[in-house]
């Protein structure tokens, strides 16, 4: 039988598989954390904090204090309205952080969705302070507005990631929407900006709507792995391309067979997030254990004989010219 050697680098991280829990509910306690490290994840990526969340809770509590500071002139010294919190909402999350850092035993990778320029540095140095082993960017950013174009968007993103980068010394990564008007240009312009890494891709999750109500219904479905598609596209079209940059694919990964596939386009790791959501946080070694297997029944022994053997960089030729004639194949097939 074959030795498998699943060891993997992501971010200046070594790690000893490729399977990573994103980020979810369950990477939003120390215990949840810890239970899929005890599963046996590589390393997790904790739910976002996003600076509106953390404003808004502050600017609730500053009111509350305003509105009560003149009630008693002998309670300014210590008294404070019950209803407010003795720790910030930052605090408790960057408590959550420190504290998972400590017990989980593997790499923690703090996420961030800022707004402003002030809020993207101010909370990535205190995620750095709290022991985070990286830092992944949330970029959620919607061209709302129509006088927009797409390089003006392009620069926003690159710009937070250069001040991010200025602000700490940890690895950061960027988690890419697929929905930029030349997705590898501007993956590479965050390369080149100094990105560590890039997660490939983030799910936005758009309302449906209530008829009974008249009235937008947030909603959240599960990936499934047809979800997959897009990201084994552009995976591999960027594997070989962006020097030492570490790639993360995420989305629709429910079985290790899913990781494999991944992996072939070129993916340093596979993250999991609907599936770990609905099976539980055991389900991190049926991953790991599917990689293993499809690796020894095909005489693999290790990941970099597996990473990119499917990537464009690989099979040569014009990639654009391939694809095409993959769309020419499946719009023109007798099955459809």
């Amino acid at each position: 039988m074959t030795a498998i050697d699943l060891r993997t680098r992501y971010l200046e991280l070594d790690l000893p598989h490729p399977v990573v829990a994103s980020a979810s509910p369950l990477t939003r306690s120390v215990e949840g954390i810890c239970q899929l490290a005890d599963a046996g994840a590589a390393a997790v990526v904790m739910a976002s904090i996003y600076e509106e969340q953390i404003v808004a809770a502050e600017l609730a509590e500053l009111a509350l204090l305003e509105a009560d500071g003149g009630t008693h002139p002998e309670a300014s010294g210590g008294f404070f309205p019950a209803t407010v919190t003795e720790r910030s909402v930052l605090d408790q999350r960057l408590e959550t952080l420190r504290r998972a850092a400590e017990r989980a035993g593997i790499p923690v990778i703090a996420s961030l969705n800022g707004v402003s320029r002030a809020g993207w540095t101010d909370f990535a140095g205190q995620l750095e302070q709290a022991g985070a082993a990286a830092i992944e960017l949330n970029v959620f950013r919607i061209p709302a507005d129509l006088s927009e174009d797409g390089p003006h968007i392009d620069r926003e993103c690159v710009e937070v990631l250069r001040a991010v980068k200025a602000s700490v010394g940890i690895p950061v990564s960027v988690k890419l929407s697929p929905f930029h008007s030349s997705t590898g240009h501007f993956a590479l312009q965050l390369v080149q900006a100094g990105a560590d890494g890039l997660a490939l891709f983030n799910r936005f999750y758009e309302p449906d709507i209530d008829l009974a109500t008249l009235r937008p219904q947030p909603d959240f479905d599960l990936s499934t792995p047809a979800d997959m598609r897009l990201g084994l596209t552009w995976m591999s079209l960027l594997h070989g391309h962006l020097g030492h940059t570490s790639l993360a694919a995420t989305s629709g990964v429910w079985s290790g067979d899913d990781v494999v596939k991944y992996l072939l386009t070129g993916a340093d790791v596979v993250m999991s997030t609907s599936a770990l959501l609905r099976h539980g946080p055991q389900h991190v070694g049926v991953l790991v254990d599917g990689l293993r297997d499809w690796m020894e029944r095909h005489g693999i022994a290790t990941l970099d004989a597996l990473r990119g053997r499917l990537s464009a960089a690989q099979r040569g030729g014009d990639p654009g010219a391939f694809l095409r004639e993959q769309y020419r194949a499946i719009t023109t097939s007798r099955r459809l």
